[in-house]
């Protein structure tokens, strides 16, 4: 963990509410690019990531200095996540290239040429866009995925790869959409 970092959670740990912020500011972006990819709903992204910093505010004090604050966090993210898609009885969505976190982190008007990605998206199991969110949205390694999922890292390697071979297969053997 970053030195900066740590020194921001220790006063987060202390109830500096400015250092919060600061931490809210740095994760907020990318937690709703995150949820947004996995529950495909824009509508609750931000009250999912919402609960989910309250919750980072809340169990603070149980987090230790000494391990890396991200994978602590997007724990907290996929858990929130989840629990709302089993409210909602939706399934999710992930990421496999790298043009579609593009499209996620820009306004784009060629939504058009994302349909057939996202369709073929929709018809992943929850689990491997889950890992694939992982992966390539927030570069997770696979040894963090299995600590983060609870897996063994050798299932964490077979799931990636049986998603992206999925993905292939469901678009008709394209690598990438140009």
């Amino acid at each position: 963990m970053a030195n900066h970092e740590k020194k921001l959670i220790k006063k987060v740990k202390k109830g500096h509410d400015q250092a919060f912020k600061e931490l809210y500011d740095t994760y907020a972006a990318y937690a709703l690019r995150t949820v947004y990819a996995i529950t495909r709903n824009p509508n609750h992204t931000s009250d999912i990531v919402q609960e989910t910093f309250i919750k980072v505010y809340r169990n603070i004090h149980t987090f230790h200095l000494n391990k890396p604050f991200k994978p602590w966090f997007y724990q907290i993210l996929l858990n929130e996540s989840r629990r709302y898609m089993k409210k909602q009885n939706k399934q999710a969505t992930s990421v496999e290239s790298e043009q579609l976190l593009d499209y996620l982190n820009h306004d784009s008007e060629q939504t058009t040429d994302f349909d057939f990605l996202e369709s073929a998206l929709d018809q992943l199991s929850h689990m491997h866009r889950t890992i694939l969110t992982l992966k390539y949205i927030n570069d997770f390694s696979e040894k963090e995925i299995a600590e983060l999922l609870q897996l063994n890292v050798n299932t964490v390697k077979s799931r990636l790869f049986r998603a992206r071979e999925k993905i292939r297969d469901l678009m008709g053997g394209v690598k990438r959409v140009q």
